[in-house]
């Protein structure tokens, strides 16, 4: 299991919160996605297929954009 957590500059509201943990939620081997917006962060837990790259374009198919790290 692989766990990360990304910067996504843009979250603010329980709009951003749904649309960003309904994307990644359906992408096949994730376990756990959270949105924490006051931190502004995704935390995700998942296994393959699923990778980072997947999960950034997940994210930025809702139209939010995920901050290098």
């Amino acid at each position: 299991m692989t766990s990360i957590t990304l910067s996504v500059p843009e979250i603010s509201c329980d709009h951003c919160k749904n649309s960003i943990e309904g994307a990644v939620g359906e992408l096949a081997g994730v376990d756990n996605v959270e949105v924490i917006v006051e931190a502004r962060t995704v935390d995700v837990s998942f296994d393959s297929p699923t990778d980072v790259d997947a999960v950034v374009a997940a994210i930025e198919s809702q139209g939010y954009e995920v901050a290098a790290s």
